[in-house]
């Protein structure tokens, strides 16, 4: 049986429904903003790193080109999330939301594999 993991690189990943990452259109419309300042930018990546208070924590770039390992889901008609596929075992299933409250502006991470989150919201763990 072969796993979203054995695909060819840079296509869409052929996943259950409920692992597929996804983003509100607020998170779309934020993202898109961001990608326009960039004429470069080709996607959105996530990563997940070890680090912080609770052990992991995610980086955010936008995407010039691909990498060879990348898992590649549309989200939105102009909208690619790449994800490496070790970081994709962290987040699976997760939603991409946008917040703007006042001056803050804040990507928010639904993540339905978090067990734990730091006080201070930068970092999560995972069982």
């Amino acid at each position: 049986m072969s796993s979203a993991l054995d695909k060819t690189p840079n296509t869409p990943v052929d996943v259950p429904t409920g692992d597929h990452l996804s983003a509100t259109d607020r998170a779309v419309e934020h993202i898109l903003g961001q990608m326009q300042t960039d004429p470069k930018a080709t996607g959105f990546r996530i990563e997940v790193k070890r680090t912080g208070c609770s052990g992991w924590m995610y980086v955010v770039d936008l995407v010039h080109e691909p990498r060879a390992d990348d898992l590649i889901f549309p989200v939105a008609d102009r909208l690619k999330i790449h994800v490496d596929p070790k970081s994709f075992e962290f987040i699976r299933g997760m939603e991409i939301d946008f917040k703007a409250e006042g001056l803050t502006r804040q990507i928010i991470f639904n993540n339905p594999n978090v067990t734990a989150a730091c006080g201070c919201g930068e970092s999560f763990s995972i069982d």
